[in-house]
């Protein structure tokens, strides 16, 4: 009995602080929501499905993962992150700003003329932004050279992307998913915001990407599944890439277009619309709702 008691009194302090870090990023999350609300609401345009479902990777991605320094953006031995999908954009500026890169108030002038914030990443022009895209399929080509370059110089940094399931029906992203395994660029990992939607329908119904998991791993790419929602399983799937060299990492995320706001969720019509005033204030007062445990 001693040997099991010891064990349990040497696990609690450990899980007191995993539940400790997981309610700290949810709630991060759920401030960063208001926050994209907010700033696409003032913008009068933007695209606020998209950075609903890629918020809480990217908030476990800055907030816990990654090496970055936001007074020391060009730090060399940083993490590099990828925004594929520059559409969702917002989600972006919002963990960079909370981050300190730039002030928060920064967010209300999104698409503003003269603004930082335009309304894809603008490379040179923002702090902590690593590559231009927007041109949907080209960021995982760039994440992919970056990764490269940095197994060339024998450099410590990994290299995290974001990918759309919309943007996989370009050609380009498949080339890289056959290159990168030829140079087993296992410093790479990439998110596929796989919240089922794009401008045009459902995916599915567009041109389906299925079956997923078994194409990337044809491929040749180390392949997980999870909830693109689930803070845990984030955390875990992150935790598990460390643990398999020689191959570069896929993490399929299903998440929820809109997630967060009840009128938006799966709402192909909020891809790439601002809400009114009105629309903001009741889907930030739904966001407020929102239970940390």
């Amino acid at each position: 009995m001693r040997p099991m008691m010891k064990e349990l009194k040497s696990t609690q302090p450990a899980l007191h602080l995993e539940e400790e870090e997981i309610k700290r990023l949810k709630e991060i999350a759920k401030e960063l929501r208001i926050w994209i609300i907010r700033m696409i609401q003032q913008a009068g345009s933007g695209h606020p499905g998209g950075s609903l479902s890629a918020i809480d990777i990217l908030t476990v991605l800055y907030f816990n993962t990654m090496r970055h320094r936001a007074q020391e953006p060009e730090w060399p031995l940083r993490d590099r992150f990828i925004l594929s999908k520059g559409h969702g954009v917002p989600a972006l500026y919002a963990v960079l700003a909370k981050s300190g890169y730039f002030p928060m108030e920064e967010l209300l002038t999104l698409r503003k003329t003269n603004s930082l914030l335009q309304g894809h990443p603008v490379v040179n022009t923002v702090p902590g932004i690593e590559a231009s895209t927007g041109s949907l399929g080209q960021g995982l080509s760039i994440a992919q050279g970056i990764a490269l370059a940095s197994k060339m110089d024998g450099s410590l940094y990994r290299v995290y992307c974001m990918i759309g399931d919309g943007e996989s029906q370009e050609g380009q992203i498949w080339e890289t998913a056959m290159s990168a395994p030829k140079f087993s660029l296992d410093n790479l990992v990439v998110f596929l915001d796989y919240n089922k939607g794009q401008i045009d329908g459902h995916v599915h119904q567009i041109m389906d990407l299925e079956p997923l998991v078994e194409k990337w791993t044809a491929f040749n790419w180390h392949v997980q599944e999870i909830d693109g929602h689930d803070i845990a399983k984030i955390l875990s799937a992150l935790d598990k890439t460390k643990g398999n060299v020689g191959k570069p990492h896929l993490i399929i995320a299903h998440t929820v277009k809109g997630k967060g706001v009840s009128f938006m969720e799966n709402n192909i019509d909020w891809h790439g619309k601002a809400p009114n005033p009105e629309e903001a204030e009741r889907a930030i007062k739904e966001i407020e709702k929102i239970e940390i445990n």
